[in-house]
């Protein structure tokens, strides 16, 4: 579904991904992984048109759309969950999820209720704003608002990040729910190695801007765990 060839991305005169290739499968949960400052943030924001790249290609559902704008990706079918949730903090709940409405190509203008299935605790707090909730509960928010645009690729920078236990087993099994009963394809960045183990298909490494390892998670062994994941 998602293909990143030959990419590379610069800050400045720093050289941050080097001729990175990646492939995500249609219907799978792939992880990327790597530890803090390798580029697996920056990736994703090349993949939402967030960042320039200065060479290469994206390519969704054989697409090319290195040059599109973020604002024509997301109605494509992509939705993001950027890394530090960035709800709006004055808004509703309801006026959070509302926003990403205009993105759909149906014309919806009202939140569908299975957002409300997946996210009970949502339904119960439509009115109040959304920097009133907690870590856990405007990560759920953050994760409506990206399916509220009826994606078919779904892209999680650390949902796990600050959250409470009980919540992160939530939203684990929200992800193998989306991913197994609807089909949703699932691009994740994380660092906790038994979450991404729980909930990912696939994974891809990257070290220092590189993809420097892939496979099926079950290939994901110590010894590549030893040298590019522990800390």
């Amino acid at each position: 579904m998602l293909t990143i060839e030959s990419l590379n991305q610069f800050y400045g005169q720093s050289h941050t991904l080097w001729d990175l290739d990646m492939q995500v499968a249609e219907g799978k949960c792939t992880c990327l992984m790597g530890r803090n400052g390798v580029g697996k943030t920056t990736l994703l924001q090349c993949v939402m048109g967030l960042l320039p790249t200065k060479s290469g290609v994206i390519r969704y559902q054989g697409n090319d759309i290195s040059n599109l704008s973020a604002e024509r990706r997301a109605p494509l079918g992509i939705g993001y969950v950027p890394q530090g949730r960035q709800i709006f903090p004055l808004l509703t709940v309801e006026e959070n999820l509302k926003i990403g409405l205009p993105a759909r190509g149906d014309g919806l203008r009202q939140v569908p209720d299975f957002i409300y299935d997946l996210f009970p605790v949502l339904k119960e707090m439509l009115n109040r704003r959304g920097g009133d909730l907690s870590g856990g509960q405007q990560q759920q928010l953050a994760i409506g608002r990206a399916l509220v645009v009826n994606p078919k690729l779904l892209i999680l920078d650390e949902p796990t990040e600050g959250i409470q236990p009980n919540v992160v087993a939530e939203i684990g099994d929200i992800i193998r729910r989306l991913n197994e009963e609807i089909g949703l394809t699932v691009l994740l960045v994380e660092q906790k190695l038994p979450f991404a183990r729980k909930v990912a298909d696939n994974f891809c490494i990257l070290d220092r801007g590189r993809q420097v390892a892939t496979g099926e998670m079950s290939q994901l062994d110590d010894k590549l765990v030893k040298q590019y994941l522990t800390v």
